[in-house]
């Protein structure tokens, strides 16, 4: 079968059922790899077009006066799909529809075999950042004329389904023949093209030296690259000069290069921090250009002292952005060989050896699973690094994911023939050659933890995005556990006839099973899961009964419940005595499995899936003893979270030191020569002591200091404040939350949408979310928000900048690391102050500790804290030069509280208007 039959369609709705109709179809035929054929018609249906679908095709009730109806068309529509495969962007979309329609007006059905491209895609293009059908275009280089209409959208499908078939017919054997056996489970009817390629490349007498083979997996060949001789290097100040001053490499590589004298400012301060062995605390402005700065200052002592140094950052965007713009850029620029690596740490990384026994052994139906295992097997022809971060999985494919990454691995002998395909130790492999290693904040105080045992050795480093450091290393000193994650380790193991990980085992080693009672491992099993649901679920009425007066949430909606002290209630005793059964039950199955373990030859490949169980099962079991049973709990914070308003045993435990810094100075800081420590926001009214006193430096022994943004606020930005906003009153938000929905709506009539609204609770962003839904004109305005809207933080952006005027709702992450640069956002608008609340269980712990040491934990901890917050949420507008906006700030303690002037003594000098809401959106009006 060589035709397809590529269909999109426009509709008033989203279920056909709900008596939504069809009022734009196109259809593309292909075959023999061209398109032969198009069709496209309106259609008129029995009621009004509603207006965002016309806002969003373009089609009016008024274009449909004249067009046919769907029974007058229907039987054209189906001649079409003779002989061939239907193809759709979303099948279960389209060919639902067009089925719920024929069969509505009495015609057959279209029982064509199907290609799915969004399925396809996903599989095809791992790497591609949306599978959206526009963007997809884009990432394809493909012109699409018209979005939603659809001859243009199945115009641009079939174009995206003869890249798949090139893409498809080039695939190694070994691939196809994976493919072959998951296909099956697909919604894509693939067999008989996945048989024609395997048959075809199964002739092919030569074999692709781009690819390495192993096992029955074929993946990309990395080459090595030549090694460069080392070249001498000049001083310093000569070093700069060459860069930053007139006629200097930037200059002549940059069109319309600016000199900032903050960025040269700051190489220097590093130098001199680097070259006194000591530490610093570096704020740099927005505009600073601050990577450039100290990647110049790491590369120049890396390469001049012959030391190898690391690069710390907390968002991956960043790591991206270091590694694949900044760093190429400068190397380029320097003329200079330069060697740098990244370095994540062990879950980041996929095992081939994990995937590889996965597809051989584990029989599933699960389809986001056979997913996952399509588009790793693509990917493997792809990836040089095996890292994770490259693609996106299905939601439980990550699950999934967890049980072949390396991290699963456990300890991996340097004989197995696997360690030489290990995309981890070819990570570590290139670190150690390395003379700048990019890596993350998790991995970095994993390794300060594990006595430096993860990463190369290195005396020097640049933390980037430091005001996540401290909160990183509490977090990874902590711990985490919760029901799901819990019940789905067990179930990886499952009962010795259920098809799962033993059960497997048993039946490729029968001889196993002569030395542990069936029986007994079934019982077994069944009561620790079932202890494993009645402690979470007890749990969760426990949290629900001690927080019914007043309740906590997390900025995710969960109900927050902190442990205070050794918690002797007689509830707390029956909690502890359930935990204390379900150690028993887990302990005696790692006892079982050890038994099985050591029944097993020394050359079964399972004996390390039972370790794997055994190590798992004792991590759990820590977790357990430490959050339930370990009795001097005073340095730790723990607190319970659940969902509201999910499953009875939705709960999640956490446990952090209460100080981190008292692990750091000594582990850390003791032991390193200099550690540079910057973030746009290190600083409240231009002092670091707060920081330092995080990080357990001495702000005396360091070095501080404040680069000022060069971009000029004075004429880019309007700070509006009004004086006429109810109240906040934690006991009725609801006038505040109307006011800060009116002012949202009158604001983005002036600015054209393009607002980013941050919110501090989720419960707020939900509440302003109905309203605004209530009472804008969503044909005019699109609203996007965080938890509500699908998708993840970077996918919400780029819909933001994808609609002419939409207004973005955010929470916690949404307050940094967020760049909406140019005419796509001209307004942040912060609705509240960002004060941690004060019973949130750090908070309330920290601040405890604090009082007990009689000083004042508002201006110690509170108001440091939510200053750099606010800095953080204030410096979302301006991203260059040519920005201008407003930044309108709803909660008016920033100017009448006592403490106000600490916020605006923190951002920089602009023009401010504390005024009723009216006279702030006319002057809002004559701004723009």
């Amino acid at each position: 079968m060589d035709k397809y039959i590529v269909v999109d369609i426009e509709t008033t709705g989203h279920i056909a059922e709900k008596d939504a109709q069809i009022i734009d179809i196109g259809i593309v035929v292909i075959q023999d790899n061209e398109i032969i054929q198009e069709y496209t018609t309106l259609l008129k249906p029995n009621k009004p077009i509603p207006a965002f679908i016309s806002h969003l095709t373009g089609i009016t009730d008024e274009d449909v006066v004249d067009a046919p109806t769907f029974p007058e068309i229907a039987q054209d529509i189906r001649a079409f799909f003779q002989n061939g495969y239907l193809v759709a962007h979303n099948v279960p979309f389209d060919l639902g529809f067009l089925n719920e329609s024929l069969k509505h007006y009495g015609f057959k059905k279209i029982t064509n075999p199907v290609l799915d491209t969004v399925e396809l895609t996903r599989i095809l293009y791992p790497q591609a950042p949306s599978y959206k059908l526009n963007q997809l275009a884009e990432y394809l280089n493909l012109n699409h004329k018209q979005p939603h209409r659809a001859l243009s959208d199945a115009y641009i499908t079939a174009e995206i389904l003869l890249k798949l078939m090139e893409k498809m017919s080039r695939l190694p054997y070994e691939t196809v023949t994976h493919l072959l056996k998951l296909e099956k489970y697909l919604h894509s009817d693939l067999y008989t093209m996945l048989d024609v390629y395997q048959e075809n490349s199964a002739l092919t007498t030569t074999i692709d030296d781009s690819f390495d083979y192993f096992h029955g997996l074929a993946f990309k060949k990395v080459k090595p690259k030549e090694e460069q001789l080392e070249t001498t290097i000049e001083s310093f100040g000569d070093f700069l000069d060459h860069i930053y001053e007139k006629d200097g490499t930037m200059e002549k590589v940059i069109n319309h290069y600016e000199y900032r004298p903050g960025q040269r400012e700051m190489s220097e301060h590093i130098y001199d921090a680097f070259r006194g062995k000591t530490h610093a605390l570096i704020e740099a402005e927005t505009g600073t250009g601050k990577s450039i700065a100290y990647l110049l200052a790491a590369i120049y002592e890396a390469l001049s002292q012959d030391e190898r140094l690391v690069i710390s950052t907390y968002t991956t965007q960043l790591q991206s952005q270091l590694l694949e713009e900044d760093i190429p850029f400068l190397i380029k620029m320097i003329e200079r060989p330069c060697k740098v690596a990244l370095l994540k740490g062990k879950h980041h990384y996929l095992s081939l050896a994990r995937f590889e026994r996965s597809l051989a052994t584990e029989e599933t139906d699960n389809y986001d699973i056979i997913l996952t295992q399509a588009i790793i097997l693509i990917w493997l022809t792809e990836t040089e690094t095996g890292d994770i971060d490259e693609i996106h999985l299905p939601a439980s494919g990550y699950y999934y994911y967890k049980t072949i990454s390396t991290e699963s691995e456990g300890l991996v002998d340097p004989s197995s023939p696997w360690f030489a395909h290990s995309y981890y130790q070819k990570a570590r492999a290139k670190a150690q050659k390395a003379d700048i290693i990019i890596t993350n904040h998790a991995l970095l105080c994993t390794d300060i933890f594990n006595d430096y045992s993860l990463l190369p050795s290195y005396q020097k480093a640049i933390i980037d995005e430091a005001h996540h450091f401290e909160t990183t290393a509490a977090n990874l000193y902590g711990l985490k556990l919760d029901y799901v994650t819990t019940q789905y380790i067990l179930n990886q193991i499952g009962t010795m006839d259920d098809g799962k990980g033993l059960h497997l085992i048993i039946q490729r080693h029968p001889e196993t099973i002569n030395n542990v009672s069936f029986q007994q491992w079934q019982m077994l099993f069944s009561e620790t899961k079932t202890e494993v649901d009645i402690l979470f679920r007890t749990l969760f009425q426990y949290v629900l009964k001690h927080t019914k007066q007043v309740q906590t949430k997390s900025d995710i909606g969960r109900i927050q419940y902190r442990l205070q002290g050794d918690h002797h209630d007689a509830e707390w005793a029956v909690i502890k005595e359930m935990a204390t059964r379900l150690i028993f039950n887990l302990r005696d199955l790692i006892r079982m499995l050890l038994i099985i373990d050591q029944s097993m030859s020394d050359q079964a490949h399972e004996r390390d899936d039972i370790k794997d169980y055994i190590e798992t099962l004792q991590t759990c079991i820590d977790k357990i003893e430490q959050f339930f049973l370990v009795e001097d709990s005073s340095h730790q914070v723990r607190w319970i979270e659940i969902e509201a308003y999910g499953a009875k045993n939705a709960v999640y435990l956490y446990s952090e030191p209460l100080d981190v810094s008292s692990m750091l100075t000594p582990d850390f800081f003791n032991q390193k020569q200099s550690i540079i420590l910057t973030s746009a926001t290190l600083t409240m009214r231009d002092s670091f002591t707060y920081m330092a006193n995080q990080l357990g430096l001495d702000v005396d022994q360091i070095i501080t200091e404040k680069i000022t943004s060069p971009f000029s606020y004075e004429n880019q930005v309007q700070l509006l404040v009004p004086n006429d906003f109810p109240d906040i009153n934690q006991d009725n938000l609801e006038p505040f939350i109307y006011a800060t929905c009116e002012a949202i709506i009158s604001l983005a009539q002036v600015t054209k949408g393009r607002m980013l609204v941050l919110f501090t609770s989720y419960d707020m962003l939900r509440k302003a979310h109905t309203i605004l839904m209530d009472s804008i004109d969503t044909s005019e305005f699109m609203i996007i928000a965080q938890g509500i809207t699908s998708g993840s933080r970077s996918r919400l952006k780029k819909n933001f900048q994808t609609f002419d005027q939409s207004i973005l709702l955010g929470t916690s992450s949404f307050w940094e690391g967020v760049d909406i640069p140019g005419d796509d956002l001209s307004c942040v608008m912060i609705v509240r102050l960002p004060f941690s609340p004060p019973n949130h269980p750090i908070y309330e712990a920290k601040s405890a500790q604090i009082r007990d040491s009689g000083k004042n934990a508002f201006f110690e901890l509170a108001l440091p804290h939510a200053v750099i917050r606010f800095k953080q949420g204030f410096g979302r507008l301006i991203r260059s030069t040519k920005d201008r906006g407003i930044v309108f700030i709803c909660d008016a303690r920033v100017i009448k509280a006592r403490y106000g002037h600490f916020f605006m003594k923190s951002i920089p000098e602009m023009p401010h208007h504390y005024a009723s809401t009216y006279e702030l959106i006319k002057k809002a009006e004559k701004w723009f």
